[in-house]
């Protein structure tokens, strides 16, 4: 019973070997009250090159997941290097979602305003112009309206 037990214990600080723990990014931080136009774009741009090396690495893990998974039916102690926590792909997921976030908290303070464009009215006394027609108007109106002009 103890050599079993000795086993079990060593096979399970064994896989814990296998991969790293995930550190995913919080996706509000307190310091995001503070940042502007400039500083926004600048983290934006990190987390896609950190989400670009994510997927590299995650790339390589599974690469080392087919390797340990095919050496480990000859050799069964290989199959402790699987790494079942996927850390590449959480941290990854966690970067996009804080990239919506900046890019909602992007729109709302750098957008740029909209204003509705006027046409610049002539210098044209009100009477030459006509009676201006409202999108309310009866037919009467509008066939008057027209007339006239």
């Amino acid at each position: 019973m103890l050599k079993v037990s000795i086993v079990c214990l060593g096979v399970l600080s064994l896989t814990a070997c296998a991969g790293r723990v995930p550190q995913p990014v919080p996706m509000v931080l307190v310091s995001d009250r503070q940042l502007d136009c400039s500083a926004i774009e600048a983290e934006l741009k990190l987390n896609n090159q950190k989400i670009s090396d994510l997927a590299i690495e995650r790339g390589w893990k599974m690469g080392q997941n087919a390797v340990a998974g095919v050496v480990g039916f000859m050799i069964w102690p290989a199959w402790l290097g699987l790494d079942f926590q996927d850390a590449a792909g959480k941290e990854a997921t966690a970067l996009s979602q804080r990239n919506d976030y900046l890019l909602a908290l992007y729109r709302e303070r750098c957008a740029p305003k909209t204003q509705t464009a006027s046409l610049p009215l002539t210098e044209q006394p009100a009477q030459a112009r006509g009676p201006v027609l409202s999108p309310l108007a009866s037919n009467t109106e509008l066939a008057a309206g027209f007339v006239n002009r």
